[in-house]
């Protein structure tokens, strides 16, 4: 009698213990389904942006095409449409890895879909450090872009609508003024026209050289500088975020690799 008691607990804690894998198991592949769903219709939107980047003549990569003498580093910028193309179509290869992996149970895919996001992250890291290493070779990619960026400033700004549109939305979203300052657009066809200096560049209604002078308004450059400073912590807190995400998504395919091949074998 004593050891029918004894194999039935066994049985039932052995059943217990199959239900408790099962449904973890179950909630894993839930998971994984619902977070690979969201990264592929992430992944949708950044690729369609970026068709919609290269397609559209009237696009900020349209004005920066118009830029001349541009040194050739600056010409990767160009290559934005690209890069979002890339990233969205690599974000929905992710996503649909992951959805079908986990509903079908495929073992091949959930390694791929590790080992995608194992690079990704190495590439990431990678990236992080050549930032804090070469940052000085970063700002001074900077300074030559920025040569550029006046130098276009003062021959076509006034005159290209294509680059005036793109600093005004520029210097009305940043609350700046050309790339450095005002002196940006000294000699630009706008300011040889009106005589006038942008309004954004002026605390006064008549935007007048001495009056540009007097608001020494900031210029974009270093605004966009302040803003990535004043909001540190919270791009900080995003990386790490994404990093954790990233991290969490590869332990999940993998245990969800393991418990497939234990349940084979």
């Amino acid at each position: 009698m004593k050891k029918q008691i004894m194999k039935s607990l066994q049985v039932f804690s052995k059943g217990t213990s199959d239900a408790v894998k099962m449904g973890c198991f179950g909630f894993l592949k839930t998971m994984m389904f619902i977070f690979n769903g969201i990264i592929f219709l992430a992944g949708a939107g950044i690729l369609a942006v970026g068709i919609w980047v290269k397609v559209d003549n009237n696009s900020i990569m349209g004005a920066l095409q118009g830029l001349s003498g541009a040194p050739p580093e600056l010409k990767q910028v160009l290559n934005v449409g690209y890069l979002l193309i890339a990233v969205g179509g690599v974000l929905m290869l992710l996503g649909f890895l992951g959805c079908c992996g986990a509903v079908r149970e495929s073992r091949c895919m959930l390694l791929t879909f590790f080992v995608i996001i194992l690079l990704v992250f190495i590439a990431e890291v990678a990236g992080a450090i050549v930032i804090l290493v070469f940052k000085g070779v970063i700002q001074s990619l900077i300074a030559q872009v920025g040569v550029t960026v006046v130098d276009s400033i003062r021959k076509d700004y006034g005159a290209n609508a294509d680059v005036t549109g793109l600093w005004n939305t520029t210097m009305d979203l940043l609350k700046c003024c050309g790339f450095n300052n005002y002196t940006d657009f000294t000699g630009s066809p706008f300011v040889q026209t009106t005589s006038l200096y942008p309004k954004q560049c002026c605390q006064l209604q008549s935007c007048s050289q001495q009056n540009a002078t007097i608001a020494n308004v900031n210029g974009c450059y270093p605004a966009l500088i302040k803003l990535f400073d004043s909001n540190s912590v919270v791009i900080i807190a995003v990386a790490l975020g994404i990093a954790a995400l990233e991290l969490f998504a590869m332990v999940v395919s993998m245990t969800l690799y393991c418990q497939i091949k234990s349940t084979e074998a």
